[in-house]
């Protein structure tokens, strides 16, 4: 059987001697699995920030009227009738003021401070944009289209290369739990080197020494991660609480199924991950030594 390894008998398992929880091992993994979680629910959540951000601009554009509101009606009224159009909505003056104060202080609400008028519209596919231009500068010249796309362009790609280094992150502390499992397994081997002859001398195989330190490291990695995932999931759900604001920042997004079956599994794959470096870690020792 497969896991046959993991049902070994009383005796066979106080030939190392060691008690569970005995040893750096599940503590370096939980550490590990506490930050891994972290970083994992931020590149997700990255991602799915993203993924709003480009879905509710995809189909966003905006006309952009120099002259202020003198030919806004005209202007909504080309865009209204215009083939491929919908819902079309005029930015009220009082509200393009109150975010420029936001930015630029009491200055930004001053009266003496000319802005442009703005219609915000959502295209259907098919819309030819070109020929939408030149019929609102018609009757508004000077008038301008932007993409919301477009303007949005700079914000996905940084949110995009955040997501990719979240996730370089997760590789890295990977592969450093990894290598602390490594350092581990070699130093229970040096640890129970007299164990290990007595037991090759009875004719026990490197296969079945390997058994008793995989079955080991397993069950110590499998509480380290967790206890780390119980640790990330308290912290997450902290944050999640304590930031009311969080839905309004990222648009709406949150983890969704998928995002958190992602995070459950981490704990069993960096299990998997610690048992099958140690079982190669202790082969690769116990066959150079010989």
């Amino acid at each position: 059987m497969m896991f046959r390894w993991l049902f070994t008998s009383p005796s066979e398992r106080r030939l190392l001697g060691a008690r569970p929880l005995q040893g750096p091992t599940p503590w370096v993994i939980a550490i590990m699995t506490f930050s891994i979680m972290i970083v994992a629910a931020a590149g997700l959540a990255l991602a799915e920030t993203a993924g709003v951000v480009a879905a509710g601009a995809e189909a966003r554009y905006s006309v952009q009227i120099p002259d202020g509101e003198r030919n806004l009606d005209a202007a909504v009224r080309a865009v209204g009738s215009a083939p491929g159009v919908a819902k079309v909505e005029p930015v009220p003056e009082r509200e393009m003021r109150r975010i420029l104060e936001r930015w630029l202080g009491p200055a930004g609400a001053s009266a003496d401070l000319p802005i442009p008028a703005l219609i915000s519209f959502e295209a259907r596919p098919g819309l030819d944009l070109a020929a939408l231009e030149r019929r609102v500068q018609a009757v508004a010249p000077g008038a301008r289209l932007i993409a919301h796309g477009d303007t949005l362009a700079p914000l996905l790609r940084s949110l995009r290369a955040l997501q990719w280094l979240a996730f370089g992150l997760v590789v890295l502390l990977a592969s450093a739990c990894a290598a602390a499992v490594v350092l581990a397994a070699r130093g229970a081997l040096d640890t129970h080197r007299f164990t290990i002859d007595v037991m090759h001398g009875i004719g026990a195989t490197d296969l079945q020494v390997t058994h008793l330190f995989q079955r080991k490291i397993a069950i110590d990695a499998l509480i380290g991660s967790l206890a780390g995932a119980v640790a990330a999931a308290l912290v997450l759900l902290a944050l999640a609480a304590g930031a009311a604001f969080a839905g309004d920042l990222m648009g709406g997004a949150t983890l969704g199924g998928l995002d958190l079956a992602v995070l459950l599994l981490i704990p069993l794959a960096l299990t998997a991950l610690a048992t099958w470096v140690a079982r190669a870690a202790v082969l690769a020792a116990l066959r150079t030594a010989l």
